[in-house]
């Protein structure tokens, strides 16, 4: 379903428009940059030295199912500057409606504060979503990353629930 998705799309932001696309087994480097260039997913594992085949089994994964899509922004020389996943998820709840998840938003440290993040989001909310029939967006954020959350919010999203994870062995 995700495939559907009118792609590639242009992004507006300072300094001209950027390409956002579905990312390809290609982009596995510049996708594993973004990774490591964030802290938080530093800490997970996810640094410069990593084994690359299980991050390209989840891309391949990723590419595969139907539910899912991984974009990417890349710049005028094609390098990989920002990255997000999409998940569509029926449902029962409000009246059976389909939520739209966003999570992996990453943007490269050279590219922060130029409203990458913000055209990107602003793609989901207002293309995507309508396009794959979502009546919500949702989004799920590390409680330690308190500037997401004021960009998130700023974005128009509500900080309305409190999330669980259970760590398998």
């Amino acid at each position: 379903m995700l495939k559907n998705l009118p792609l590639p799309a242009t992004l507006t932001v300072r300094g001209g428009p950027l390409t956002l696309r579905r990312a390809q087994e290609g982009d596995l480097p510049g996708l594993m940059r973004l990774l490591a260039d964030d802290s938080i997913s530093a800490s997970r594992g996810d640094g410069p030295g990593s084994d690359p085949e299980p991050y390209r089994l989840a891309l391949q994964d990723l590419v595969d199912d139907q539910g899912n899509d991984l974009l990417l922004v890349e710049d005028p020389d094609g390098t990989a500057i920002a990255m997000l996943q999409l998940t569509r998820t029926p449902g029962l709840s409000r009246r059976g409606s389909t939520r739209l998840l966003v999570e992996a938003v990453r943007v490269g440290t050279g590219h922060r504060s130029a409203g990458l993040g913000s055209a990107m989001l602003r793609w989901v909310t207002g293309i995507a979503a309508p396009a794959l029939g979502a009546s919500l967006v949702q989004l799920t954020s590390d409680a330690s990353r308190v500037e997401a959350h004021r960009f998130y919010t700023r974005l128009g999203f509500v900080g309305s629930h409190i999330g669980f994870k259970y760590q398998l062995p």
